[in-house]
């Protein structure tokens, strides 16, 4: 009995150290090391309100608002907003606390200063101007989608813009299609720019306004089709050049050729031009020159001799 006794504290001996010393090298999963605010007590009837979760991306400080605004109830309990500040974090936010020592934090202003320093890139990265006049339309996105986007984007600017600028800013964000055709929305309010804007894309998708892409894609393909039609034409100039120069110059029709006369050493002579409107040739033919006299006897050619 003693040793079974003795036994079953060898076990919760081993047990504690486990805990203490966690499970596979981890950290431990005792209570008093997992709960972060073991002296935070909570009043009867206290109910946790449902947190707005923060998951690391947006203003660190509007959430520290919204938070102590959800826990206005609390009072001065500084202990109680700290304990229960991780409830309103996810993600990376929420890994981030669970990491750090709370010993440090004395009163809420230490946990305040270490939230915003750890998530003050959002605030260095928020966007401006120059941010709004770049965030284009993507194709896949109708235009009220985009411009409900850009108008969610517009509200983090630090410096809040009156309907003027705003419109603007929006137009100078647009592509030179929409740029073009709503250029009339200035003066107007941000829900008649999305209106404008959806009318000018219902206008392309129905082919009542002619985009410039369309149409520099057309003069392109016009472009081509001449270009590609004057090649072929110098490609077929060339084939039959040079398919004369091979064969060797053609000859003159038989019906325009001109008749010649051919005399024993003698220059050609030609007949005067025809009319070209005969069928028939003249026939040709060569004449032949006059025969030599015949020879003298001798005694004939003595008898003309002088004495």
């Amino acid at each position: 009995m003693v040793q079974e006794e003795m036994t079953q504290r060898v076990k919760n001996l081993e047990q504690r150290l486990k805990n203490m010393q966690g499970l596979a090298g981890q950290k431990s999963i005792s209570f008093k090391y997992l709960c972060m605010f073991l002296d935070v007590h909570l009043s009867p009837g206290f109910k946790t309100p449902k947190f707005e979760k923060y998951d690391g991306h947006g203003d660190p400080i509007a959430h520290l608002k919204r938070y102590c605004n959800q826990l206005r109830g609390a009072g001065r309990n500084e202990e109680l907003l700290v304990a229960y500040f991780g409830e309103s974090l996810t993600g990376v936010a929420s890994e981030w606390f669970m990491d750090q020592d709370t010993s440090r934090w004395y009163i809420w202003d230490n946990m305040a200063h270490a939230f915003v320093k750890q998530f003050q890139y959002n605030i260095d990265i928020a966007p401006d101007r120059i941010f709004l006049s770049n965030l284009k339309k993507k194709p896949t996105e109708s235009f009220r989608e985009y411009a409900i986007k850009w108008r969610e984007q517009a509200a983090r600017v630090k410096l809040p813009m009156d309907d003027h600028k705003l419109i603007i800013v929006f137009l100078q964000a647009q592509e030179p299609d929409y740029f073009q055709n709503m250029m009339s929305a200035v003066g107007k309010s941000f829900s008649e720019a999305i209106k404008m804007g959806e009318m000018v894309e219902n206008g392309f998708k129905t082919g009542k306004i002619i985009s410039q892409a369309d149409l520099k894609a057309a003069t392109q393909a016009v472009q081509i089709k001449s270009d590609n039609f004057s090649d072929t034409n110098e490609k077929v100039e060339e084939i039959m050049m040079t398919s004369g120069s091979r064969r060797g110059p053609r000859r003159a029709s038989r019906r325009y050729e001109q008749p010649r006369l051919f005399f024993d050493n003698s220059p050609e002579h030609y007949y005067p031009l025809q009319n070209p409107q005969h069928s028939v040739v003249p026939p040709q033919y060569v004449a032949q020159p006059p025969k030599h006299p015949r020879r003298r006897s001798r005694a004939s050619q003595n008898l003309q001799q002088p004495p």
